[in-house]
């Protein structure tokens, strides 16, 4: 009898999580903003990512004043050194 109860406890603790959002983050800028909201468990607001700014202070001149901060976007492609080319042996 426990190990229904405990199902159907999993399965509706699923449905009423929050649903995951799509990727959040545009890769073609390197800053992003996170702005927080009102709402919390009782609906409406929600968190939202702004990435639309090419550096920390663009960003943080925006975020002043707001329930904000600035972060780096993870999914930029900064700019990273090629990998280091291998080096085959010679078989003879």
């Amino acid at each position: 009898m426990r190990l229904p109860i405990l199902t159907l406890i999993a399965i509706a603790t699923l449905f009423v999580a929050a649903d995951a959002s799509a990727q959040t983050y545009d890769p073609r800028y390197p800053v992003c903003m996170h702005v927080y909201t009102p709402g919390g468990f009782t609906g409406g607001g929600g968190d939202y990512f702004d990435c639309s700014f090419t550096s920390l202070p663009q960003c943080r001149a925006t975020a002043s004043g707001r329930a904000a901060s600035c972060d780096l976007n993870p999914y930029y492609a900064f700019d990273e050194p090629p990998p280091p080319r291998r080096r085959h042996k010679k078989v003879h």
